[in-house]
């Protein structure tokens, strides 16, 4: 090390960049793979996941989006089925504890859960204070975390107190508190309450249409969770379908020849957190990833580290010239070659041990912000307990094993009499030139894939920025949840209006990105048009007459919502819907709610609109009046669009307005852009972080072609020396080493361009809505790879050019 600083500084730094790469993802995928693996008999924790199609059209999964009857069903029908709990968000509660009653007492809780009383006995978190058995069981309990004990009643028992809620006022015991949630958990929450409290859900607790719970089951220990035996199960459930959700109406047998679809399949919990958005059933947690970003990061960790096993093989060769006449002395008093090769191989597993402790050391640094980009809070105490230091020991043994048996057979190779007699070590032969060079391309091609890749996660991330809503979100402000404003929610909107630089108010029972509520309608056919569909679900908000032109939307057919018409039984319905049920000229035709008969006429069609994010098609939609009462929701936001500048001062001002409304309450807003950028905050941040890991996987490449430089500048030292008493410049000789090296990096972009194409290509199905990968993607990735290659070799060759000839040519 100390007679070789330059390349031990770049074998160590190489290695330890890898190594530190490597054992945070290493992290980053162990954490993943973990979630709700701490429940007690996590493996027969289920997920209910409900599947449908309209009149022979592609099947939809829901996911754990179920109706409140499901759960009981299963229960009652199969002896498997040990116990259900069914989870239902109620959206954002004011909360305030019952002895303190100013006003920044109040708090805004947004994790709160309706939950049946047997939650916490499938899902069993850790209690500090009460029992699973009793804490839900009666009306109005309430569970707490630790940290939400803490903030309300710091060293107070907080057992037996009374938290009140939202505006009524309604009083909830603390019944107990279990410790904070873990990380790696698919729920989180700050409070859990009974379900039963909530009457929108227990007064639908027959029905097998309204979608806004989730079930879980657990099956009993002894029912085996094995794939055949999951599947027998999940055949019975038909009969379930059959003899509950069609009891009274339509019949099972005419809804299935029409070509409809309903069944029920259950998805393993501890699937839920990786496999539920690749196969789109969010179930309403958040807390999701996918699976495909653990393999993604596996693949850049073992390139990363392939890639500095590469360097240092490229760089021990380059010292080949000195360390041959240390291996023909060392020959000649006696070694023999697997002694030589165990010495080799000792140096590299001593570099790599050194590189380890030096990549702990940069983990110890780049855990916070890794944490910030990445969205976790691994800790680094986890490498210790969390077995991680195994991986780390057995991935200092691999990687100097890996880098140093190359370079061990290379430099044993040498017979002592040549070396001590000065014959040309360096032969060209083809093996040789095979491995070198070979090792080159697969460092390059590995980078121009990595660059492709960035390029083109970050590309559809603009397009998901910047493509055409069917609606205008700049310069909308969201008030959420302003139905605790009660009766003056109106005037209020109306006092909005009157302040400077607001240009339109609309009150919604909810709005883009924050979900909506569904129902099955049936399209009345008339004497020129007769529907394609029986029924068909209409995904819905409920507005008023300010909605449309509040959010800019562009009604194709009809008029909207207005004060001159008694618009209580209307509908606007967007083109998608139109389009299904297969009408021409929607306007003036009807949909019937099965539920109770009611009859809505269609007075517009409105272009297409996102709700959700890229990665799903455009749904049929409904805008529903609100005078039209039908839907009783429990939230409701305010969008309020501002004329642009000063922004600060208009929502200071919006803000001193709501206060003389709710002086109690919190004012929570976001703005409309903010929600939507909300939807790709987790590609946004894998993006980063592929950036990220690309740079560093370029940069450890660009060592190894660093050093691979200077092993053919030595090679073709007396070479460059002749050419220069000949008369060559020094821009001649860099060319020449340059060309060689620019030559290895065309191969490696050309074999890169398909394998990224087919990654990408592949990576891009997952949206509804995407880019195509145009031929400048590649052209940016192929000239940024020439241009980093001809930086790396200019350094030696520019070096090897204006060296002394004398020296070179000077016979010792």
């Amino acid at each position: 090390m100390k007679r070789n600083k330059v390349n031990s500084i770049l074998n160590i730094s190489g290695l330890a960049i890898a190594m530190a790469c490597v054992i945070l993802i290493a992290m980053y995928v162990r954490d993943e793979l973990s979630y709700d693996r701490f429940f007690a008999n996590a493996d027969h924790l289920f997920q209910v996941n409900m599947t449908v199609a309209d009149n022979g059209g592609p099947e939809n999964t829901t996911g754990g989006n179920t109706a409140p009857a499901v759960g009981s069903a299963l229960k009652d029908m199969y002896p498997e089925v040990e116990a259900y709990a069914r989870v239902y968000r109620p959206g954002d509660v004011i909360v305030r504890y019952e002895g303190k009653a100013k006003a920044e007492n109040y708090y805004s809780e947004k994790n709160i859960l309706a939950v049946d009383s047997g939650f916490l006995k499938i899902f069993d978190y850790q209690f500090l204070q009460g029992n699973a058995t009793a804490c839900l069981q009666k009306p109005n309990s309430v569970v707490i975390t630790e940290a939400t004990a803490k903030k309300y009643f710091a060293n107070e028992n907080p057992i037996g107190k009374v938290l009140l809620f939202d505006t009524d006022k309604k009083p909830f015991v603390v019944t107990a508190v279990l410790k904070n949630i873990p990380s790696n958990s698919s729920f989180q929450f700050d409070m859990l309450a009974p379900i039963s409290t909530y009457p929108e859900v227990k007064k639908r607790s027959w029905n097998w249409g309204w979608l806004q719970v989730n079930t879980w089951i657990k099956l009993k220990n002894s029912v085996s969770v094995d794939a055949a035996s999951m599947a027998k199960l999940e055949a019975k459930f038909p009969e379930m379908v059959k003899e509950r959700a069609f009891s009274k109406g339509q019949s099972y047998e005419d809804f299935i020849k029409k070509g409809n679809k309903l069944r029920y399949s259950l998805m393993p919990f501890t699937s839920v957190h990786l496999h539920a958005i690749p196969m789109q059933v969010p179930a309403r947690l958040t807390t999701l990833s996918d699976i495909k970003y653990v393999y993604i990061f596996s693949i850049i960790a073992l390139f990363i580290i392939i890639l500095a096993c590469v360097n240092f093989m490229n760089l021990s060769t380059a010292q080949s010239a000195t360390r041959a006449k240390e291996v023909g002395i060392r020959k000649v008093m006696g070694s023999v070659k697997t002694q030589l090769i165990k010495q080799f191989l000792t140096e590299a597993i001593l570099y790599s041990f050194v590189a380890m402790i030096i990549g702990l050391l940069l983990v110890l640094f780049l855990l916070k912000p890794f944490n910030e980009v990445a969205g976790k809070s691994l800790l680094f105490g986890s490498i210790i307990t969390s077995y991680i230091w195994l991986f780390v020991l057995g991935l200092c043994l691999f990687t100097g094993l890996l880098a140093g048996l190359y370079p061990a057979f290379f430099l044993t190779s040498f017979k002592p009499v040549e070396v001590l007699k000065g014959v040309k070590l360096f032969r060209n032969n083809i093996a040789n030139l095979l491995i070198r060079n070979g090792l080159v391309v697969f460092q390059f091609t590995v980078s121009v894939v990595l660059i492709i890749c960035t390029i083109v996660v970050f590309e559809q991330l603009k397009y998901e920025q910047n493509k055409d809503l069917g609606l205008n979100k700049e310069n909308v402000v969201i008030i959420a949840n302003t139905k605790r404003l009660g009766n003056t929610e109106e005037t209020f909107r109306e006092e909005l209006r009157k302040q400077p630089g607001v240009i339109d108010a609309s009150i919604s029972s909810s709005i883009p990105s924050k979900g909506n509520f569904g129902d099955g309608y049936v399209p009345e056919p008339t004497e020129t048009e007769k529907p394609l569909l029986s029924e068909i679900y209409l995904s819905s908000f409920m507005v008023d007459n300010d909605f449309i032109p509040t959010l800019r939307m562009q009604i194709l057919q009809g008029r909207n919502f207005s004060k001159e018409f008694n618009d209580s039984a209307s509908v606007i319905i967007n083109e998608t819907a139109a389009n299904k049920i297969g009408w021409k000229e929607p306007v003036g035709k009807y949909l019937t709610y099965p539920g109770n008969s009611q009859r809505f006429k269609v007075i517009a069609v409105v272009k297409d609109f996102n709700v959700s994010s890229f990665h799903e098609l455009v749904e049929p939609f409904a805008l529903f009046n609100a005078s039209s009462k039908t839907y009783n929701l429990h939230t409701s936001f305010i969008s309020v669009r501002l004329r642009p500048g000063k922004m600060n001062e208009q929502i200071g001002s919006m803000e001193a307005k709501w206060k003389s409304f709710a002086p109690a309450t919190p004012f929570d807003f976001s703005f409309l852009d903010g929600e939507f950028d909300a939807l790709y905050r987790s590609e946004q941040r894998m993006g980063t972080v592929f950036g990220i890991f690309t740079f560093l996987s370029i940069f450890v490449a660009c060592l190894g072609l660093f050093g691979l430089s200077i092993f053919t500048a030595e090679r073709r030292k007396k070479e460059i020396g002749v050419r220069k008493v000949l008369g060559a410049s020094v821009q001649t000789v860099v060319g020449l080493l340059s060309r060689e090296f620019l030559k290895l990096v065309t191969i490696a972009t050309l074999i890169a361009f398909p394998i990224a194409w087919i990654a990408m290509n592949k990576w891009l199905q997952d949206f509804a809505y995407r880019i195509s990968m145009g031929w400048w993607i590649f052209f940016i990735a192929g000239a940024s790879a020439m241009a980093i290659a001809l930086v790396t070799v200019s350094f030696q060759a520019i070096k090897a050019a204006i060296a002394n000839p004398v020296s070179s040519l000077r016979s010792e």
